[in-house]
C-alpha cells in the first residue's frame, strides 16, 4: 500500500514540478512574490524552492502581521489570522489571457486551490498563475490578501476595495461550510448563489434563505441555520458589486472548477482501488503465511 500511495504521490509531485518550473521563466515584470515578515531565512529559502525560482528573480513585497489585520479583522476567527505573518505567494500575470492557476502547498490546511480561484474571481482577478505556500501548516486565509498586493503592483491598478472585501469574506465562508461539506460543494454553492445575483437581490432575506436551501438539496447536503445566514450576508455584500462583470467572472472560471473536481474524485477513485488491491494481496499472502507456519 505504502509503494502505490508513493508512487501515486510522486506522479502529482513530478506534475507540480513541471508546472512549477514553467512558472519560473516568466518575466519579472508581471510577476511577484510576497513573504511573511515573520519568516527566518531558512524558511524563507524553503518558500521559494516551493516556488521554484531564486530568491531575488522576481521583486518581493514583505506582509506583515498589522497589514493582513488590516484586510481581515472582522471577517477572519483571530486565530486563524494569528500573530505573525507566515502565507507566501507567487503571482504570476499570463499576457494570454489562460485563465487561474491555483496551486497550494500541503502546509495551507484550510483554503483549497478552488476556494482561492472563487474568490479571486469575486474581486475581480480572472487571469494570474498563483502558488500559495508556508514553511509550516497554516491556514493560509491571509495569503489572499498578498495574492490583491501583488496584483495591484504588478498592474499598477486599485482593485475595488468592496470586491476585495467581498471576496475575502466568500473565502472564510467557503472554509466554514467545507468543514462540514467538503471543499468542492462548498464552493459550488456559493459560485451558484453568484450566478443568480441578479435575482437574489430582489428577493427577501426568507426567500433568499429558501433559495439556498434548494441550492444545497441540489449536493445532497444541508445546512445549519448559522450556516445559511452566513451565506445570506455573502449575498448581500456581492450585491454591491457590478451585476454583469461578476457574472461574467463566474462564469469564466467555472470550467476550471469542474476540472478540478473531475480530477479529485478520478484521484479519489484510484487511490480508493489501490486500497482494494493491496489489502487483497497481503490478504493472501497473510493466508499462505498461516499455512506455512502450520506445517512448520
Amino acid at each position: 500500500m505504502k509503494k502505490i500511495l508513493s508512487l501515486l504521490l510522486t506522479g502529482i509531485f513530478l506534475v507540480s514540478c513541471f508546472s512549477i518550473s514553467a512558472f519560473a521563466d516568466a518575466s519579472s515584470s508581471n510577476t511577484r512574490t510576497v513573504i511573511g515578515a515573520d519568516l527566518t531565512e531558512d524558511q524563507v529559502a524553503s518558500v521559494y524552492a516551493t516556488f521554484g525560482i531564486a530568491r531575488g528573480s522576481v521583486p518581493e513585497l514583505t506582509m506583515t502581521n498589522q497589514k493582513e489585520r488590516e484586510e481581515l479583522e472582522g471577517l477572519v476567527d483571530s486565530s486563524l489570522i494569528g500573530t505573525k505573518s507566515i502565507s507566501c505567494v507567487y503571482v504570476s500575470l499570463p499576457a494570454d489571457g489562460s485563465g487561474l492557476n491555483v496551486t497550494t502547498s500541503e502546509n495551507i490546511t484550510w483554503c483549497t486551490s478552488q476556494m482561492y480561484i472563487s474568490a479571486l474571481a469575486t474581486a475581480g482577478i480572472t487571469d494570474a498563475t498563483v502558488i500559495v505556500a508556508a514553511p509550516f501548516p497554516v491556514s493560509g486565509t491571509a495569503a489572499l490578501s498578498g495574492v490583491f498586493w501583488a496584483y495591484e503592483d504588478i498592474t499598477g491598478k486599485q482593485l475595488d476595495d468592496t470586491a476585495k472585501l467581498a471576496a475575502t469574506q466568500e473565502l472564510t465562508i467557503s472554509g466554514d461550510l467545507a468543514q462540514e461539506l467538503g471543499e468542492m460543494d462548498a464552493t459550488l454553492i456559493i459560485n451558484d448563489l453568484k450566478l443568480m445575483l441578479n435575482e437574489t437581490q430582489n428577493m427577501s432575506d426568507d426567500e433568499l434563505r429558501s433559495e439556498i436551501v434548494e441550492i444545497a438539496a441540489q449536493y445532497n447536503t444541508s445546512l445549519t441555520d448559522a450556516q445559511i445566514t452566513k451565506l445570506i450576508q455573502l449575498c448581500r455584500s456581492l450585491e454591491g458589486l457590478d451585476d454583469d462583470a461578476l457574472l461574467q467572472r463566474v462564469q469564466q472560471v467555472q470550467n476550471t472548477l469542474k476540472t478540478i473536481n473531475e480530477t479529485q474524485s478520478k484521484i479519489s477513485s484510484f487511490t480508493q482501488a489501490a486500497t482494494k488491491v493491496v489489502t487483497s494481496v497481503k490478504s493472501f499472502f497473510d493466508k499462505i503465511g498461516s499455512i506455512i507456519g502450520y506445517f512448520g
